[in-house]
C-alpha cells in the first residue's frame, strides 16, 4: 500500500530460517526526507542528517532491518546499488547516495548469527516493486510484540503496509513491529496481548529464555510514512512526530526505554495538503501498518501469531 505512492518501491530480503530480514524503501527523485527517533534503545545511521536545519534535503531510499546492530551493514549495499545508477548528492567528486537506516532486534529469533549485510541489503533493492509482501517478510521476519511480562510470553510480530487518501492526498506506512508493547485498538482495548502465564517477576522487562541471560534492549517499532504531498523538511519532521502518535495509538506502552521507536518521512510532491489533514491520515494509517504487520504473521518456532486466536 505505501507503493500506492507514485515513484515509491519497497524491496524485501527475508532469511525464513535464520529468521530476520531487511525491507529497503526507494524514493523517486526529489524526496523530501526527515524524521525522528525515540525510546532509549534505538540503532541507527544517518538520522541526524534529517533534522531540520541540516544540509541535506532529499532522501534516496531508508532501510529497515533486523539483526540489531549487525544489520546497519546492510545499508551498505543499498548505496552500492544506489551508486551503480548515478544516484546520491551530488559531489564535486562523486555522488553519494543517502540512505537513513534503523535496526530491531531479533537476534533472539531464530540464529543469532543470521544477519542481512550488503549483499542482502543490495538485493532487497534488486526486488524493489510496487507489491508489498507483509507478515514474516523483511525487518518483520523475526519481530515478536507483547515482552512486557517476559519474552516467555511473547507473540510474533511482523511487517504490515497501508494507506489513506483524501482526494489528489496519498499518505502510507510500512511498519516492522517488534514492540515491548501489546498491541491495541482505536478503543485501547488489546487486540493482541502477551500469552496466559505467570509474571516472571525479578526476570524484568525484556528478559530471555533460562539460559540466554537478560537483554532488555530487544524492542522497536520502524516506520516508513511515505506522501504525495509537497512538503519542506520542517513539515515532514513535523509529520514524523504526528506518526509517533500512530505508534502510540496501536501499541501500550509505546516508546519506553527499551524501544528504539523510529519513523522516517518521505514527501515526493507535488499535492499541496493542509498540515492537519496529513498529521490525521498518517496517524490513521501507521495505527493500521502496525495491527496488520501483528495480525498476518504467521507462528515460528516459540512464538505463536496471533492467527492461534488465544493471545488477546
Amino acid at each position: 500500500m505505501i507503493a500506492r505512492i507514485p515513484g515509491i518501491r519497497v524491496g524485501q530480503w527475508t532469511d525464513p530460517e535464520g529468521l530476520t530480514g531487511c525491507t529497503v524503501v526507494l524514493c523517486p527523485p526529489g524526496t523530501i526526507g526527515s524524521g525522528e527517533v525515540r525510546g532509549g534503545a534505538p540503532g541507527t545511521r544517518e538520522t541526524d542528517l534529517l533534522r531540520p536545519g541540516t544540509l541535506v534535503q532529499e532522501v534516496n531510499a531508508v532501510l529497515l532491518t533486523g539483526g540489531s546492530a549487525f544489520g546497519l551493514a546492510a545499508a551498505d549495499g543499498v548505496m552500492r546499488f544506489l551508486e551503480e545508477r548515478g544516484i546520491g548528492f551530488e559531489t564535486l567528486v562523486a555522488r553519494v547516495p543517502i540512505v537513513p537506516a534503523a535496526v530491531l532486534f531479533d537476534l533472539g529469533v531464530g540464529n543469532a548469527s543470521a544477519r542481512p549485510g550488503p549483499e542482502q541489503g543490495y538485493a532487497a533493492c534488486a526486488a524493489a516493486s510496487e507489491e508489498v509482501a507483509e507478515g514474516n517478510v523483511g525487518a518483520g521476519t523475526g519481530a515478536t510484540v507483547a515482552k512486557l511480562h517476559g519474552i516467555e510470553r511473547a507473540v510474533k510480530g511482523g511487517l504490515g503496509t497501508a494507506s489513506r487518501t483524501e482526494g489528489e492526498l496519498v499518505v502510507a506506512a510500512v511498519a516492522a513491529v517488534n514492540a515491548y508493547g501489546e498491541i491495541v485498538d482505536d478503543q485501547g482495548e488489546t487486540l493482541v496481548g502477551a500469552r496466559p502465564g505467570e509474571d516472571p517477576g525479578a526476570a524484568g522487562p525484556g528478559a530471555l529464555p533460562e539460559g540466554q541471560g537478560f537483554l532488555p534492549g530487544m524492542n522497536t517499532t520502524l516506520l516508513v510514512v511515505a506522501t504525495n504531498a509537497k512538503l519542506s523538511k520542517e513539515r515532514a519532521h513535523l509529520l514524523s512526530l504526528a506518526a509517533h502518535d500512530g505508534i502510540a495509538g496501536a501499541i501500550r506502552p509505546a516508546h519506553t526505554m527499551w524501544d528504539g521507536d523510529t519513523a522516517f518521512v518521505l514527501a515526493t510532491g507535488p499535492v499541496e495538503a493542509e498540515h492537519r489533514t496529513l498529521e490525521s491520515l498518517a496517524e490513521e494509517a501507521v495505527k493500521e501498518a502496525i495491527r496488520r504487520a501483528v495480525l498476518l504473521a504467521e507462528s515460528v518456532p516459540g512464538f505463536p501469531s496471533a492467527k492461534e486466536g488465544r493471545l488477546a
